[in-house]
This record gives C-alpha cells, sequence and structure tokens, in this order.
C-alpha cells in the first residue's frame, strides 16, 4: 500500500502494525477492536494470535498469523481458592508459562512484518519482551479499569472504593505491595530470565515490563474509573463498545409483553456460572418482567430450566437489545458493564473474579447499580432487580455516565494515539531468538 489513507475528517499517512494478542475471553472483542478501526483508516495490520481467533481476526481485515503459546486447557481461576493460589495459578497460565513461546514468534513476526509499532495483550509479556530486545516500539492494550499500581487507584481485583486520607492511602499501599509481592514470587525469575535470553537487563517487578510500553492504552473512559496519579505513559482512550463475536449476528426476539425488558448477559468463558444463571432465571421467573438470558459460549441454553416470562438463548446482538432493554444483570465484566452504561442501562452486577469486583465497586459508587453475591438464593436477586427497576436514581446515574462513555467512545483519542509519528527505529537481531 503506497500514497495516502483517506478519512472523512483526517488524511493519515498508511503505517503498519503489528497485534500480539491473547485470547483472554472478554478481552477479545475490545483489542480486535483497536486493529479493526486501524484497518478501516488504511493501515496495514497483522495479528498474531491463537487459532482460535483466525477467523475473528480476518473479519477485521488484518492478516492473521497464527502463534504456538497457547495453552492447551482454559484457566481454571475459579476453582483456586486462596489469594496465594490465584497469584500463582495467574503468573503461571498468563504471564510466565506463554512468555518463551510469545517472544520467539514475536521475533519471527518482527522480522516479517518489521512493523512501526508492535501492539500487544497486557498478558503478552514475552511479545513486549520481543519488541524491547528488537527495537520496535510497542504499545500495551488494557480493556479494561486500570489495573496497575497506581496512587490513589485501590488495588486491582480488590472490589474497594477509594479511602481518602492516610488510613486510605496506607490501606492502598500495604495491600497493592502485598499484591506485587505474591506475583513477583512467582513470577519475577521468569520474567527475567526470558530478559535475559534476549540480552535485556532484569526488571524490578513484573509489572514493570508493561511499564516500559510506549503507550498504555485504557480502553475506558475516565468517567468510569476511580481518579489516580498514573504513570505518565497512560493514556485513558475510551472504551470500545463492539460485541463479541459470538453475540454480534444472531437474529433475537424479544419476549411476548409489555414488562419491563431485562437482560442477562454473564461472562464469554466458563466461569463456573450455569447454577449463578440458573438462580437469575429463577429470579426473573418470580417478577413483572421479561428477560433475555444469553448464556454465551461456555453454556448450552437448554441447560437451563426458563419460565414462561425469561427466553434462554445462547447469544443475541447485546447492543441491540440495550436499546429495548430497562436494566441488565451481569457478571460485571467490563465489556458488558461499559455498553450498559453508554446504553443509559442501570445494572445489577454478581461478580464472579477477575476484574469485576472493581467494576461493581465503580457502577455502585456511581449509584448505576448494586451488586449482588454470585451465591445468592433466588429471592435476593429479585430484591435487588425490583430495588433497581423501582427506583428511578440508578437509571439517572446510568444516563448521566453513559454519555460520558459514548463521549470518550466516539472520540479520537485512541487514533491519536495509535498514529502519532513513530520513529523508525533501529533493528538488532535478539541474542534469544
Amino acid at each position: 500500500m503506497t500514497g495516502v489513507a483517506s478519512t472523512s475528517e483526517t488524511t493519515v499517512t498508511p503505517r503498519t502494525y503489528l497485534f500480539a494478542l491473547t485470547d483472554g475471553g472478554g478481552t477479545v472483542p475490545p483489542e480486535l477492536g483497536v486493529a479493526r478501526r486501524l484497518v478501516d483508516r488504511g493501515h496495514r495490520v497483522t495479528v498474531l494470535a491463537d487459532e482460535s481467533l483466525a477467523d475473528q481476526v480476518r473479519n477485521t481485515g488484518a492478516m492473521f498469523v497464527p502463534c504456538l503459546w497457547s495453552p492447551a486447557e482454559a484457566f481454571r481461576d475459579y476453582e483456586l481458592r486462596t489469594p496465594t493460589s490465584l497469584a500463582r495459578g495467574i503468573a503461571d497460565y498468563m504471564f510466565t508459562g506463554p512468555a518463551p513461546a510469545q517472544a520467539r514468534d514475536t521475533t519471527a513476526a518482527l522480522d516479517a512484518v518489521r512493523p512501526d509499532l508492535l501492539v500487544t495483550s497486557s498478558f503478552a509479556l514475552g511479545a513486549m519482551i520481543a519488541a524491547e530486545a528488537y527495537g520496535c516500539p510497542f504499545d500495551v492494550l488494557l480493556p479494561n479499569s486500570y489495573p496497575l499500581p497506581a496512587t490513589g487507584m485501590p488495588p486491582f481485583g480488590s472490589g474497594l472504593s477509594p479511602v481518602h486520607g492516610p488510613l486510605g492511602r496506607l490501606r492502598d499501599e500495604t495491600m497493592t505491595a502485598l499484591g506485587a509481592r505474591m506475583i513477583d514470587r512467582y513470577a519475577l525469575e521468569k520474567i527475567n530470565a526470558v530478559r535475559a535470553d534476549y540480552g535485556l537487563g532484569p526488571v524490578a517487578h513484573m509489572w514493570d515490563q508493561i511499564h516500559h510500553a510506549r503507550r498504555q492504552l485504557v480502553l475506558t473512559s475516565r468517567a468510569f474509573d476511580f481518579p489516580a496519579t498514573l504513570p505518565h505513559n497512560a493514556r485513558y482512550v475510551g472504551p470500545i463498545l463492539d460485541d463479541p463475536a459470538w453475540a454480534a449476528e444472531e437474529e433475537w426476539a424479544a419476549p411476548a409483553g409489555d414488562n419491563p425488558l431485562v437482560l442477562v448477559a454473564m461472562s464469554s468463558t466458563f466461569q463456573n456460572q450455569a447454577d449463578c444463571l440458573q438462580r437469575v432465571v429463577d429470579a426473573l421467573g418470580s417478577l413483572p418482567v421479561r428477560g433475555l438470558v444469553t448464556t454465551g459460549p461456555t453454556v448450552p441454553a437448554d441447560a437451563l430450566r426458563a419460565p414462561a416470562n425469561v427466553t434462554v438463548v445462547d447469544s443475541a446482538p447485546h447492543r441491540e437489545v440495550m436499546r429495548h432493554a430497562s436494566l441488565v444483570v451481569t457478571h460485571g465484566g467490563h465489556g458488558t458493564v461499559i455498553k450498559a452504561l453508554a446504553a443509559g442501562l442501570p445494572l445489577v452486577i454478581l461478580h464472579h473474579g477477575r476484574d469485576q469486583a472493581d467494576n461493581a465497586a465503580r457502577v455502585t459508587a456511581r449509584g448505576a447499580g448494586v451488586a449482588v453475591s454470585r451465591r445468592a438464593p433466588a429471592q435476593r436477586i429479585a430484591r435487588g432487580v425490583t430495588t433497581v427497576l423501582g427506583t428511578d436514581d440508578y437509571r439517572k446515574a446510568a444516563e448521566a455516565l453513559g454519555q460520558a462513555i459514548r463521549h470518550d467512545a466516539a472520540g479520537t483519542t485512541l487514533m491519536d494515539e495509535l498514529e502519532t509519528l513513530i520513529p523508525a527505529p533501529g533493528r538488532t537481531t535478539p541474542s534469544g531468538s
């Protein structure tokens, strides 16, 4: 491709981008949404990813290159009961286990594509190491609230809201330091071994590898996240509101009647959520509402018993359904939460793990919904639904937050950051290649 690519607003010089993505379930739609937007603006985009994402990548218009780093089995984090076991599991499965293969595959792709910029998932530390050794600048995509330690930000995964003053700072510093030590205990030595293989010096903490990025691109709205002092290279660039591939193309029909429509949308990946889904269905069955439950790709729709006022389907286009809904019941994944708020819809969140308690804290702190235990009985879930539907303040708060989210999603900050002039880097041959 030569010359320039035109858009209705600007003229951009085509550049070459390489993406190194991990299959993180709910992180895939926003990350591929970034790739699609670059393709639409006339750039050359290649995506290095697991074979399971091949069709989704090609549907963006990008070139797909298969990687060899994906594990054979899904991460069963819902079986890990202690902070220590969870830290070890996250380190082994997401960060250190794939890192050597990520570095090898990414180095080969860098040689073949010779991009102006590498864009990686936040878990792809091996790809970041390869880029750093190669002399190629890299950006990291963070498709949630800001997850790394930052002054003023409650510890990631804690589900806590900010507490101001000395006691709040002490709480955050203590919990953040403890979490960093646990991750470093299981990951730091292995990550530094990969760095050494590629001729790079050690990092003091595992998170420092992400801090070496040219940009940390936070794919959410600043209005959604809690205020904090972020690193100099972190940027809020607005959310990507694309539906996941499994939900985007399906036809759907609203259940009959005039009662409020409640959309139930749980995780794209398996989090042992079938029992929780059944209790949500039972709760809706006891209320004067119409329920539409999307089970996603990991729970078959026929596994649930549904009353007459609840329709259970494998999938439906969430953004379209939300135009007709009055409430969203969800596990609290960032993608579903941010799309519901963008549609002006309040939420009932039954968070399961990962970043979901943090998203629930942000929703409840703004008065845009309630959090209910994922183990709550159907009667308790029904009370949560009744409370939110019966109190207009929740809808007003969701709409107010949604206005800011829609503004950020429609903005140009993401493309401005990615299309910023990138100096041609020097090329080196890493010793680990």
